[in-house]
């Protein structure tokens, strides 16, 4: 598929387990970038551990809060292959990705050449973090849910209540 130029796309992908306000931030300052905006949600992440949260709740979690927020020029969808050749099926200009420290900056400029060498015709596009979310992470949060922490301010409610929810049963079923 090729670009539309009168149409720019972007590409924000994840795991988004569970979704952060961090990450909400990120997609809206996108959409405002971006004709379109697809957040791309990875269903198992290289990378990372087991997810917490199914695909489908992931989603429903990013849906209901941009929804909620009002933005309308943002879908998400899971993908299953590398981000770039999802990037190039949707036709896509533009990765974006968030940078919290320089241990992102220095994971996703890597990333960023590997995606370059693959798509060439695709940019990385990286975007600071906003400075109350400077420090946040999904596993951040996921850890303090395990410790009773606060999060209420970190993750939208739903994906808050749900977390809290996850963790006790956790608990129940390790006592």
């Amino acid at each position: 598929m090729s670009p539309d130029t009168d149409h720019r796309i972007a590409v924000v992908p994840g795991s988004y387990d569970p979704v952060t306000n961090g990450h909400l931030d990120i997609i809206k300052r996108a959409a405002g970038l971006f004709d379109e905006v697809v957040v791309a949600v990875v269903n198992q992440s290289v990378r990372k551990s087991t997810a917490m949260f199914t695909i489908d709740e992931r989603i429903g979690f990013i849906q209901d809060a941009l929804a909620e927020a009002g933005v309308t020029n943002v879908r998400v969808d899971p993908f299953y292959e590398l981000v770039v050749a999802y990037a190039r099926r949707i036709g896509a200009q533009a990765i974006v990705k968030g940078l919290r420290q320089i241990s992102d900056f220095e994971y996703e400029m890597e990333m960023g050449h590997l995606n370059r060498q693959q798509a060439p015709e695709i940019e990385s596009i990286f975007v600071m973090a906003s400075p109350r979310y400077a420090f946040l992470s999904s596993s951040w949060v996921k850890e303090l849910a395990r410790f009773d922490g606060q999060i209420d301010e970190l993750v939208p409610a739903p994906v808050a209540k749900l977390l809290g929810e996850r963790v006790a049963a956790q608990r129940a079923a390790a006592d």
